[in-house]
C-alpha cells in the first residue's frame, strides 16, 4: 500500500518558493501582461468594453454555474490539452483522463468558492473601485484565503494525488512541518503571480471578476501543476520493493 511522506528540502521555505517563482517568472509575466491588456481594453477600447460585457451578461444570466463550467474548462480541460499537445505531441494516454477527472472535480468547486469570495468581500466592502476598497480586496485575498485556506488544499488536493491517492502518511498534510516545507514556497511563488492579477481582477465590475479569474486560472493551474509534479513522490521511492 503506498504512503504519502514529506522529502526534506535542502533550502529554506522561502528559497524554495523564490526559486519557483523565478522559474515561473516568464509564464507569470504574460498572464499579467493578458490580464493588464484587458483591464485597459474594458475601459479605453470600446470593442474590448462590448466583448467584456457580453461575458458579464452571461455570468449575470448564469451565476454560479458559470463559474463551475469556466473553472472546469479554464483548470482542467485547457491545461490538459496543453500537455497532450505539447509534452506528449498528440498522444492521449489514459493517465490524461485521470488527470481530467481529477482537476475537473478539484476546480469546479474552487471556482464556485472564489466566486463567493468574491460576492462577499463585494457586500463587505462594497464595489466602488478605490485604492483603498481594493487594497482592502487584495490583502483579503492574497494574505488571509490563500495562506489559511487556497494554498494548503491545492497543495494537498495535487500532493496526494501526485502520490496516488493514498490512505496512509495523510495526517502529514495537517503538520506544520507540511505547511513549512510545501505551502510556505507555494505561497511565495503564488504572491509573485496573482497579487498583481487578483489586483486587476478587483479594478474590474464584479460581474467580470469571474469570467477574467477563469482566464488566469487556465495558465496558473499549468504552473501550478508543474510545481507540484516537481515534488511528486517516485513511485520506486513511494513503493519500495
Amino acid at each position: 500500500m503506498s504512503e504519502f511522506v514529506i522529502h526534506e528540502r535542502k533550502e529554506a521555505p522561502w528559497a524554495a518558493g523564490l526559486r519557483a517563482a523565478r522559474a515561473n517568472l516568464i509564464p507569470g509575466l504574460i498572464l499579467q501582461a493578458i490580464m493588464l491588456s484587458l483591464l485597459l481594453g474594458y475601459y479605453f477600447y470600446p470593442p474590448t468594453t462590448e466583448l467584456l460585457n457580453q461575458l458579464a451578461d452571461l455570468k449575470s444570466r448564469w451565476g454560479y454555474g458559470y463559474s463551475i463550467v469556466a473553472s472546469v474548462i479554464a483548470g482542467a480541460v485547457i491545461p490538459e490539452l496543453m500537455r497532450i499537445i505539447i509534452f506528449q505531441r498528440g498522444k492521449v494516454t489514459r493517465a490524461n483522463f485521470g488527470n481530467f477527472l481529477f482537476a475537473a472535480f478539484h476546480w469546479s468547486w474552487s471556482g464556485a468558492l472564489v466566486d463567493f469570495l468574491y460576492r462577499q468581500q463585494a457586500e463587505w466592502f462594497g464595489s466602488e473601485i478605490t485604492f483603498k476598497v481594493v487594497a482592502i480586496k487584495v490583502l483579503i485575498d492574497q494574505f488571509v484565503f490563500n495562506p489559511c485556506f487556497a494554498a494548503p488544499v491545492n497543495s494537498w488536493a495535487y500532493d496526494w494525488k501526485n502520490a496516488g491517492f493514498p490512505l496512509r502518511g495523510i495526517h502529514l498534510f495537517l503538520t506544520a512541518r507540511y505547511y513549512r516545507q510545501t505551502v510556505i514556497p507555494t505561497l511565495v511563488a503564488t504572491w509573485g503571480v496573482w497579487i498583481p492579477v487578483v489586483t486587476i481582477l478587483y479594478c474590474l465590475p464584479p460581474l467580470l471578476q469571474i469570467p477574467l479569474f477563469a482566464l488566469a486560472l487556465a495558465l496558473w493551474v499549468i504552473i501550478f501543476t508543474w510545481m507540484s509534479e516537481q515534488r511528486a513522490v517516485p513511485k520506486e521511492e513511494a513503493n519500495p520493493s
